[in-house]
Order: structure tokens, then C-alpha cells, then sequence
């Protein structure tokens, strides 16, 4: 009775905000993004396949930054808990280690294994927005970005501001977040702190997130300068996350990143990341077996953008890379590559664009990956966009790929870089003012993907390079907005076809979802705010499922109550093999501002 009564309040809610006029908006403008381009574009003018998503203007229907990336059915979030404790990424059908994430253009992909570079050292209130790069990213980002690429861009405080949400609900969950921003001349400061904690919905699943953040960013006769700081640290039960054991693990993150724009042609940036995981198979037996992560990286870059007429621009830059391991399994290792690039940008506002790029990333002589790309868009007419491109990316093993040992699992210090060919079409066309339809086909070879494999389901298993996976899929969505309000209609469909010899298994490449289909609305009716998101996803030889989601919030002048609901439906699921999701859940709180 009360699940009926529930849902009825939902629908009553969101059918009078549907219903309801609110303000309208000022003309609607695209968002400018900076991720799979050479500069900032409207994304509109953006010649891949790139989403915004805006973190800031709706952090009160949401409990934390990565549960934006549901909203995009192109991106498989494998999480093992909920609330960002540990989760795989996947774009396109590619494996977690294939993708590439960012923080404002730096890398925070770990060395020791994919599995950790979700590991944000960001509170949702430093998060302004999230980009999405569908498709190969390797001419302008390097190694790993085989699927695609996502950047966490942080808050750039334009006033005086601060924030306190204090929140509660199931399963002992608890949530402090707090932020301020402040601007003095030149000068803007943003700092934001997060204290998420949760007994658990079952035993050993309690979790701890703590994560701290500041943005600084000053102007000068010199040019403009950003320095990012971050921390994280994640305590969590991680029971069957590995296998059948209780387990314990807790990852910690530092991240400091320093960015500069020159008045003229030039721009800088360093940035280093650390990572530490500690790993207890049984947690109340530490000693009978763990094992001890720090990997360290660093990475610098400098960049030179050349005018050479009203619409062609010559872009040109170096990278230097470093990253090493200590580790009680692993052993200590390190690594060095660098690279350079140059790209040429043919650009007429909303008629058409080229751009050509290549890049060579060099570890061990002088050639070692090149990765050429070429993308263009047309403008038919006002209306109607076609756009098209063909890139190669690449992928050097983590050192769990090659050094990894336990009784199941063996990593392959012969193992090669996986490399890729990625190629898509697609479409943009707005029938009205109020609609935005889209649609793409894209196809990626793979060669000498890296995975786990074996004789058995069960393994052992053993990383080796499989020679060929080709993926084929196509996206399509639909976009209405109307005054306050937008809804979103999203589907992705693929399938793989692999040499893989009769009788062989794999852990990863082969755990894509075939269907991935989302449905999202948000609006707004005077104070009132709301939410919701349907799901459904059927992984390839799993069966299907769906999750909804609904959030509703009163934004008041300095109070904003707030109710959260995940999975209403109280669907059982697991996006990882064994390791089930929570159920229904409730979290309530309010926002000070």
C-alpha cells in the first residue's frame, strides 16, 4: 500500500510541475565545452559526439557527481556500491581500462588499474559540470582514451557564496557537504569538504566518504592562473566485491593541478596525482592475506595556438608523463613516455568545419603510438547538422595487467598496447525551437585488446592480448524543452564480434550492454524543483532490468528542503557479476544558502 501511495505522490508531483508554468527562461543558448576540442566551442560547433552535463545548477536532486553519468545510456557505470564509493566506467562498449577521466583536462586515470580512476577527489559542490567524449580522444589526451573520455570540470566562483546541506535516510545514511566561494579583484576562491557515510544495506557494505576540494584562480598582466587541490578517502566493506570473501578496502586520492594562459599564444599546465589502496580479503583476519597499492604520476604539458587566418587555426604542444608504483604484490616499477601533437582547425560559424590532428607518444623509441584523427561537420541549413570522423587511440597496460598475482588471477609482462580504429556518422536537427534530435552510428576495431581469460567461468585467469573485437552501435536521443522544463529520450545499441577461439572466457571485454535506454525530466515550477530518471539496460547473456530514480527540492531564498529516492520500484540488480545493488532507498535533507 505505501509503495502505491509513494509512486501516486511522485506522479501527482511531477504531473502538476508538468502542468504548472514557470519562469521562463532567458533564449536558450548551447553550452561551451572544452572537452574533445582544441578550444572552447559551443557545443553545437563540436564535430564528436559531446554531452554537458550541469553538476552545479542541479547538485540538490542528486547525492553525488558520478550519478550524473546514468543520465547518458552511451556510458556503462559498473558500480560496486552506491554513492561514487567504487565504480567502472565504460563508453561504447569499451572496457573500464579504456576510458579516460579527467579533472579540467588532467589526467586521473590510475596506473595500478582502472577500477580506481573514478576515484574523484571532488565533492559534489566542486563540481560545475560534466563533459562526455564519445569516441577515440587518444590526438588530444593520449593512452586509455579508447571508448571515449569524461572531464569533471570544477566550480569557477563568480561571487560571494556558501553552502551547508545536512541530509539523512536508509541504511544509516548520513551526509555533510559544505562550500564557499568568495572574489576579491582578481582574486576567486572555491573550497568544498563532504562527509558521506553509510552503514550499509547488508553486512560489509558500510562505507566512508570524505573528500575535499579547492579551485584559485587569479588574473595578471601575466595571464590567467588555476590551481586545483583534492583529497579523498574511501574506508569501505567490500563483501563479494572480489570473489565470495568478506573483504575490507580503502583507497585515499591527492590531487594537485596547476593550469596558466598566457596573454598570447601559449599555455602551461602541471599536474600530479597520487593513489594509495589498501586491500584486506578478510577483514577480520587482516594478516591472513592484503595487499598495499601507491602509485605516483605526473604530468606537464605546453600548448601554442597559431592564428593563421579568419578561419584556420594551428594548434601545436608537448606532454611529458611519469608514473610508478610501489606495491606488495606488484613490486616497484616506473615508467616514462612523451608526446607531441600538432592539429590544423578549419572553422565557419554554423556552415562548416575540419579538423586535422595527429599525435605520437613516445615510451620506448622514437614512434610508438601515432594517432591520427580527422573530423568535420556540415551545416545543410539552419536546422540541420551532419558531422563524421575517423580517429585511432591506444592503451598501455596498467601494472596490475602485468604484474598482478594471486591463486586466480595472473597478469602478462609480455603484454602489448591495445590500439583501436574508431568511426562514426551522425546527425543533429532541430524540427522546432523546442526539440533536439540526434542520432549516430559508430563502429571501433580493436586490436590486441587487453583482458583477463581463461578455460573456465571460474578462471583462472590470465591477462593476455586478444587479437580482434570489432563493436558496432548507434545512439540516438531526442531532446523537448519547454519554459522550465526538460525531458530527454536516449538509446544506445551495439554489438561485439571477437576472434576469440571456441572455449575460451573472458572477465570484461564481453560484459557490455547490447540495449541501454534512458528517460530523464527536470523542471522547475516557481520554488518547486523535480526530477526523474528511468533506466533500463540488458547486458549482453544477462537479463534486463530497469531502476528509477526521483528527487524533489523546495528552493527557498536560504533554505532548500530536499527528498531523494533511488530505485523505487525496488528492482534486484547487479551491474557487477555477484555484487547486488540496494534496493529501495530514501534520503531527505535540507541545503543552507
Amino acid at each position: 500500500m505505501w509503495r502505491l501511495l509513494t509512486l501516486s505522490l511522485l506522479f501527482l508531483a511531477f504531473g502538476l510541475l508538468a502542468q504548472t508554468p514557470g519562469p521562463q527562461p532567458p533564449e536558450r543558448r548551447d553550452s561551451i565545452v572544452v572537452t574533445g576540442t582544441w578550444e572552447p566551442l559551443p557545443m553545437e560547433e563540436a564535430d564528436r559526439a559531446v554531452a554537458s552535463l550541469p553538476v552545479r545548477e542541479q547538485s540538490v536532486l542528486f547525492s553525488n557527481a558520478i550519478d550524473f553519468l546514468q543520465l547518458d545510456p552511451s556510458l556503462d557505470l559498473r558500480r560496486r556500491a552506491p554513492s561514487g564509493v567504487q565504480s567502472d566506467l565504460s563508453i561504447r562498449g569499451a572496457t573500464f581500462g579504456q576510458t579516460l577521466v579527467l579533472v579540467n583536462g588532467r589526467r586521473m586515470n590510475d596506473p595500478q588499474s582502472g577500477h580506481h580512476s573514478l576515484d574523484i577527489p571532488l565533492p559534489l559542490d566542486g563540481v560545475q559540470t560534466v563533459e562526455i567524449l564519445r569516441g577515440a580522444g587518444s590526438t588530444l589526451y593520449g593512452s586509455d582514451a579508447m571508448g571515449g573520455a569524461v572531464n569533471f570540470i570544477t566550480v569557477r566562483p563568480e561571487a560571494w557564496q556558501a553552502r551547508l546541506r545536512l541530509a539523512g535516510g536508509s541504511f544509516g545514511t548520513q551526509q555533510q557537504f559544505a562550500s564557499v566561494s568568495a572574489v576579491a579583484g582578481p582574486v576567486a576562491q572555491h573550497i568544498a569538504v563532504s562527509r558521506d557515510f553509510s552503514t550499509g544495506f547488508m553486512p560489509n557494505r558500510d562505507y566512508r566518504n570524505l573528500a575535499a576540494s579547492s579551485h584559485t584562480q587569479w588574473k595578471s598582466r601575466l595571464g590567467a592562473t588555476g590551481i586545483d587541490l583534492g583529497y579523498a578517502d574511501k574506508p569501505f566493506g567490500a563483501q563479494n566485491f572480489y570473489g565470495a570473501y568478506p573483504s575490507w578496502e580503502r583507497t585515499r586520492t591527492w590531487f594537485a593541478g596547476l593550469h596558466h594562459n598566457f596573454p598570447e599564444r601559449w599555455e602551461a599546465a602541471l599536474s600530479y596525482r597520487r593513489h594509495s589502496d589498501l586491500f584486506y580479503l578478510f577483514r577480520d583476519n587482516p594478516q591472513r592475506y592484503q595487499n598495499h597499492h601507491v602509485a605516483d604520476g605526473f604530468h606537464g604539458s605546453l600548448r601554442r595556438r597559431d592564428p593563421l587566418g579568419g578561419t584556420v587555426t594551428l594548434f601545436t604542444g608537448v606532454e611529458g608523463f611519469t608514473d610508478r608504483i610501489e606495491s606488495s604484490n606488484l613490486g616497484v616499477h616506473s615508467r616514462a613516455r612523451g608526446a607531441a601533437y600538432a592539429a590544423l582547425d578549419v572553422r565557419a560559424l554554423r556552415r562548416f568545419s575540419l579538423s586535422l590532428g595527429v599525435r605520437n607518444e613516445s615510451y620506448r623509441g622514437a614512434f610508438d603510438q601515432v594517432s591520427p584523427s580527422l573530423a568535420g561537420g556540415w551545416w545543410v541549413n539552419a536546422r540541420l547538422k551532419l558531422r563524421a570522423s575517423v580517429s585511432r587511440a591506444y592503451r598501455l597496460p596498467t601494472y596490475t595487467d602485468l604484474y598482478y598475482r594471486d591463486p586466480v588471477n595472473r597478469g602478462n609482462a609480455s603484454l602489448r598496447p591495445e590500439s583501436a580504429w574508431s568511426y562514426e556518422s551522425g546527425a543533429e536537427y532541430r524540427p522546432a525551437e523546442a526539440w533536439r534530435l540526434q542520432a549516430t552510428l559508430f563502429h571501433r576495431r580493436d586490436r590486441d585488446g587487453i583482458d583477463y581469460a581463461g578455460l573456465s567461468p571460474q578462471g583462472p585467469w590470465e591477462a593476455r592480448n586478444i587479437t580482434r573485437l570489432n563493436f558496432t552501435g548507434v545512439e540516438a536521443s531526442a531532446a523537448w524543452r519547454r519554459r522550465a522544463h526538460l525531458a530527454e529520450w536516449s538509446y544506445t545499441g551495439m554489438r561485439a564480434i571477437s576472434t576469440l577461439p571456441p572455449g575460451i572466457y573472458t572477465k570484461y571485454v564481453m560484459n557490455y550492454p547490447i540495449h541501454s535506454g534512458v528517460f530523464s525530466w527536470t523542471g522547475t515550477a516557481g520554488k518547486l524543483s523535480a526530477r526523474t530518471r528511468l533506466g533500463a539496460v540488458e547486458r549482453r547473456a544477462r537479463s534486463p532490468y530497469a531502476v528509477w530514480d526521483a528527487s524533489l527540492a523546495w528552493r527557498g531564498r536560504h533554505v532548500s528542503p530536499f527528498l531523494q529516492a533511488t530505485n523505487l520500484t525496488g528492482t534486484r540488480y547487479e551491474e557487477i557479476l555477484a555484487v547486488r545493488m540496494p534496493g529501495r532507498a530514501f534520503l531527505a535533507g535540507i541545503e543552507l544558502h
